[in-house]
């Protein structure tokens, strides 16, 4: 079973639009955050990582809006590592009220192992020791 990181968002007005519920571009700012924190919990540096010449960007990225979030809404976000692959690595998103059961929206980002010249390469023995201990 995969390891299943937790991290809390507070929805701020500014996050919504005029319907009063987020705009769907700020979910992939939560998913980066969430993964930020997930990395963080894991013991990776995402500065230390992009100082040795390793970058992580996004090559794909997918959510499904389910159930809206609103202004002042306490947002769980559950973070999962879905895929481990040689040149790139995929992360999962669970996003609900918080106190609640009922799924909000779900998403995936792939990223690819890649150097300064933004060259495909593979992932590093120590991240993928990291990254296995979750999947």
């Amino acid at each position: 079973m995969a390891r299943v990181f937790l991290s809390r968002q507070r929805v701020r007005y500014a996050e919504t639009d005029q319907m009063g519920v987020v705009y769907h571009a700020n979910y992939f700012v939560w998913f980066e955050a969430a993964r930020g924190e997930f990395c963080r919990d894991l013991g990776i540096s995402v500065p230390a990582m992009e100082a040795s010449g390793l970058m992580l960007p996004v090559v794909e990225a997918h959510c499904r809006y389910k159930s809206p979030a609103r202004y002042d809404d306490v947002v769980r976000v559950e973070t999962v590592l879905a895929e481990l692959k040689k040149h790139s690595v995929t992360f999962g998103y669970r996003l609900f009220r918080e106190g609640e059961k009922k799924l909000l929206v779900e998403g995936t980002t792939r990223h690819g192992f890649c150097d300064l010249d933004g060259k495909l390469t593979g992932c590093p023995d120590a991240y993928r020791v990291l990254f296995e201990s979750c999947l």
